[in-house]
């Protein structure tokens, strides 16, 4: 079944004052009645049921998570002891994510996007979702065309399309950061994409994929594992994870896996990572 991964474990640096360490911007407004976490999980509430749908976040913010998520599962929030970066966040959901669905399928995404076209976002997954169910090996992104020469976005180059999957393509290769005039060339070659940093996997998959690229990540995710429902969950968490490497799940596994796909966003989006990017999205 599809469960909803969101990350929301950010200290919210980026949006100092309106957003700290102490209530990060995932927690804020910003022209909505809704805060940003809340958004995120009214727009997957649409076609994943609240029990499927699960928060990585940090302990500071339990309470926080708590409270704008009232009917939110108490076990369906899952703690980071401290920030680690997306590769371990991912693999520790992953690993929850499989105590209770052996099947299960991953949509992981940030707690801070605007994503204002709902229901071309579920079109947009199901798609995904359809490439993993064809190859349960892929790992999927997705990657929203370029509407101008953006230097705040990595992009994803698009290869050859996927054969029973029309509009989905393989990766070629993953670009940093841009300056404007390599970007005013990704714009214009029409094969380039910025990345979402969102992704749908199978849950074994990328755990496989974690032990395989990050053996030390792998290693102290299997302890943890083994701990679940168990007595030394808490002091396994503790002892593991602060000791695993600081690392994207994009050069952690993306970059280096075989089987890495994107599939257009269909949706208007756009990162809310700084002050600029949120005068984008406001009313005038």
């Amino acid at each position: 079944m599809l469960h909803a991964v969101i990350l929301a474990g950010g200290s919210g640096t980026r949006f100092w004052p309106q957003s700290r360490r102490a209530l990060p911007k995932q927690f804020l407004r910003f022209g909505s009645e809704r805060t940003l976490l809340q958004e995120t999980v009214e727009r997957c509430r649409a076609f994943i049921p609240l029990e499927r749908t699960w928060i990585v976040t940090g302990s500071a913010y339990l309470a926080e998570t708590a409270r704008q998520l009232p009917d939110l599962r108490e076990g369906n929030v899952l703690i980071e002891p401290c920030g680690r970066n997306t590769a371990p966040c991912i693999g520790l959901a992953a690993i929850q994510l499989l105590a209770t669905d052996p099947d299960a399928v991953m949509l992981v995404m940030p707690a801070d996007q605007v994503i204002r076209t709902v229901e071309q976002f579920r079109t947009t997954v199901e798609q995904a979702v359809a490439v993993v169910q064809q190859s349960p090996e892929s790992l999927v992104l997705f990657g929203a065309q370029p509407t101008y020469p953006a230097t705040g976005f990595g992009y994803i180059q698009r290869g050859a399309e996927i054969s029973g999957q029309p509009g989905a393509f393989r990766v070629a290769a993953f670009r940093e950061k841009p300056g404007l005039a390599t970007a005013e060339q990704y714009v214009a070659a029409k094969e380039f994409f910025w990345n979402c940093g969102l992704f749908v996997w199978r849950a074994a998959t990328i755990l496989e994929q974690i032990e395989r690229h990050q053996p030390e990540i792998g290693t102290r995710l299997k302890r943890l594992q083994a701990a679940i429902g168990t007595e030394k969950w808490d002091a396994t968490l503790a002892a593991e994870f602060p000791q695993m490497p600081s690392i994207s799940i994009d050069y952690a596994v993306l970059e280096q896996a075989n089987s890495v796909a994107v599939v257009p966003a269909a949706f208007d989006w756009d990162d809310v990572g700084s002050w600029q990017a949120l005068a984008r999205l406001l009313p005038a």
